[in-house]
């Protein structure tokens, strides 16, 4: 196959492109990180508004959870394609147009009528926000110089770990005190400014555009792996999992697309996503830690407040004031880790990272039935200083060394990757929840009945409070299941704190490097 000529570049491609300055260099870090903030809380802010949204269009709740499905299904397709997109359409035009598409698309879904129109509408909302991601974080560390690369990558990292947190509250304030379309329209102020402050500044950075083959087999094959463990993922739990005959098509159908899928891309002279990146040692090592390691967080970050509100009986906002001081310690101490991150081996803020994410989850591992709110924030304050350490040192690792022509390839393959283990971490964190939940509850349940003299002395200790025989009964099943469910709690608490540990390891199998990310990280020309 002979090699396309590439159209007239915005600039030579050997040309690198001039730091940004002043105004100009503030005006276009705020409309990158608006833009990445406006995104990723998107994919977290409906998810409280469920109920609201399924009572106003007539459907059940878990029909209403397609809202969510949906949006997870065509973001995970699409943020690969960041890589082959960016060389057709060129960086700067690519990012634009996603916006404003989003805008629109957020639009429709505050208009949709029907679950129907709402979930075509999240399809595509979700299909155009995926090259957001991975060009911000190109952009971004192409209007910095390579020593302030760090701080770059700090701004950038602290939109994306503010987000998920003020998604679910945001949401519910929208949705207790307006109606739940809002929570789609406050996008629109938002990027039309995010759209209009990054053409106004990037326009000229264009990189250049190769019109490049469709991979047409490529993409049918990804769309259909990717969409079918998606949906896998996002229903499993609701269909029993493997004993359900359409979990097990989903997984097959995916697995054989997927094994199809490495054959074919490895083989093309243009795939649609670039797999020779995975040759590198850092890139994947660093794939590998970060996508393992998110996914144990966003597990833990789905069963906590679960177990708040379900098995302790807090309300929803309670629950989210428990979350939020996450956020404190990753702000304050994300520009200081990307300042200090020129200086130093990346490998060692990222081993750090993991060990207080160890800790974190060890002191959660602690927690009882009786667990006093004070007691539950710490962990979730000192976890903010873990997630400033995680994604800057790690992003940093996972570019190095990669020309700038592969920059959108790898952020966009990368960002995949991390994406789907999030998905993965919260089925089988919530399946693995349920099951050690009942497994403990059959255990406390053996120590009940009339054979029970602990279980005889406290129901004779209940009646004698005026209670009847069989309330007596409920109140003591209802205090075997918090505990059971506590329990089971607690168990993933201390998987995940060993596995934090275990994943120091791997991060030592990358490559040392200070400065990280090449000259010209952000071009992609």
């Amino acid at each position: 196959m002979s090699s396309p000529k590439p159209a007239m570049p915005a600039r030579p491609p050997s040309q690198p492109l001039p730091p940004l300055t002043g105004g100009k260099l503030v005006m276009g870090t705020v409309a990158l990180s608006l833009a990445v903030f406006m995104n990723v809380l998107d994919s977290s802010i409906a998810n409280v508004s469920i109920p609201a949204i399924s009572g106003d269009l007539g459907v059940s709740p878990q029909q209403g959870t397609w809202v969510i499905t949906s949006f997870a299904v065509a973001n995970a397709i699409s943020v690969p394609l960041t890589g082959w997109l960016t060389q057709r359409f060129g960086q700067v035009r690519l990012f634009v147009t996603s916006i404003i598409l989003f805008v629109l698309s957020s639009i429709l879904c505050g208009l949709a009528p029907s679950m129907e129109v709402l979930i075509a509408a999240r399809v595509l909302q979700g299909a155009v926000a995926g090259p957001m991601i991975p060009l911000s974080q190109s952009l971004l560390l192409s209007s910095y110089t390579p020593a302030k690369s760090g701080m770059a990558l700090a701004f950038w990292g602290m939109t994306t770990l503010v987000a998920p947190v003020m998604g679910p509250l945001l949401g519910g304030w929208i949705s207790d005190n307006y109606t739940w379309p809002w929570i789609f329209y406050i996008n629109i102020p938002v990027g039309v400014f995010a759209a209009w402050a990054t053409w106004s500044i990037y326009h000229k950075r264009e990189s250049a555009v190769y019109k490049l083959p469709i991979d047409k087999i490529g993409l049918a094959l990804l769309v259909i792996w990717v969409g079918s463990l998606q949906i896998m993922l996002d229903k499993g739990k609701e269909l029993d999992w493997f004993n359900s005959s359409t979990i097990v098509i989903l997984g097959a159908i995916s697995l054989i697309a997927f094994i199809y899928f490495v054959i074919w891309e490895l083989g093309d002279d243009h795939p649609v996503v670039d797999l020779t990146l995975f040759k590198g040692r850092n890139f994947s090592g660093g794939v590998i830690a970060i996508s393992v390691g998110y996914g144990l967080m966003f597990g833990g970050l789905v069963i906590l407040p679960l177990w708040l509100q379900t098995t302790l009986g807090y309300t929803a906002t309670l629950a989210g004031e428990v979350m939020a001081p996450v956020g404190i310690f990753a702000i304050i101490l994300s520009p200081f880790i990307g300042k200090i991150l020129p200086k130093v081996d990346a490998r060692w803020v990222a081993s750090t990272a993991f060990l207080i994410f160890a800790v974190v989850f060890f002191l959660r591992a602690q927690f009882t039935e009786n667990v006093d709110t004070f007691t539950l924030m710490i962990p979730t304050v000192i976890q903010g200083a873990a997630m400033a350490m995680f994604f800057i040192p790690l992003t940093s690792i996972i570019l190095s060394g990669q020309p700038p022509e592969k920059m959108p390839s790898a952020a966009g393959l990368s960002n995949f990757v991390r994406i789907m283990f999030g998905g993965m971490g919260t089925s089988i964190t919530s399946t693995f929840w349920d099951r050690r939940t009942s497994l403990h509850h059959s255990q406390l349940t053996e120590f009940t009945g009339p054979h029970s003299p602990a279980f005889t002395e406290a129901v004779h200790n209940l009646t004698a409070q005026g209670m009847s025989e069989p309330a007596a009964w409920a109140t003591i099943e209802r205090l075997i299941t918090v505990k059971a469910a506590t329990q089971g709690a607690t168990d993933i608490f201390w998987i995940s704190a060993v596995l934090f540990l275990m994943l120091i390891a791997l991060v030592w199998l990358t490559k040392p490097s200070r400065s990280s990310v090449p000259a010209d990280a952000g071009g992609a020309h």
